[in-house]
C-alpha cells in the first residue's frame, strides 16, 4: 500500500515542473489593461439595439438601415455598413461608412448631407463569405 502512494507521489514531484508558466516558451508578453468607468458606457448603445436601426438624413428622410457594424484588426474606428434602397432585401445595395459619422439625433442614427442617391454612388460593399 505504501508503495503506489509514494510511486504517485514521485510522479507528481516530476511532473510538477513541467506545467510551469506559460511565458517559458518563449518572450514573456505583457497586457496592458485600460480601467475604464462602467457609468461611463451608461448612455451608449449596445451593437443589438443599432444593427437593424434606420438611417436618416437631416431632413429626417430614411435613407437606408443599418445592416452590419465592422471592425477590422488595422483600424481604431467602426464601420457601418448600410444597405441602401431596395425592398424585403431584393436589389438592395450595401455600402460603408464610418461609424464615426453616424449621430444620434432623437433616438435615431442619422447621416448628415447623405441622400439614397449619394449612398448609392458609393462602391458596393460585399460580405466575404469564407469567415
Amino acid at each position: 500500500m505504501t508503495r503506489p502512494i509514494l510511486f504517485l507521489a514521485a510522479v507528481a514531484m516530476l511532473t510538477g515542473p513541467l506545467s510551469g508558466p506559460a511565458w517559458s516558451q518563449g518572450a514573456p508578453q505583457t497586457i496592458t489593461l485600460l480601467k475604464i468607468d462602467p457609468m461611463s458606457l451608461a448612455t451608449g448603445y449596445r451593437t443589438s439595439k443599432v444593427v437593424g436601426s434606420t438611417v436618416v438624413n437631416e431632413a429626417n428622410q430614411t435613407i437606408g438601415t443599418i445592416d452590419d457594424l465592422i471592425v477590422t484588426p488595422s483600424e481604431k474606428v467602426p464601420f457601418a455598413v448600410l444597405s441602401v434602397g431596395g425592398f424585403l432585401g431584393i436589389g438592395t445595395k450595401y455600402v460603408v461608412v464610418p461609424f464615426s459619422l453616424l449621430h444620434v439625433k432623437d433616438k435615431q442614427m442619422e447621416l448628415p448631407g447623405a441622400t439614397k442617391e449619394s449612398l448609392k454612388a458609393l462602391p458596393d460593399f460585399k460580405y466575404n463569405t469564407r469567415t
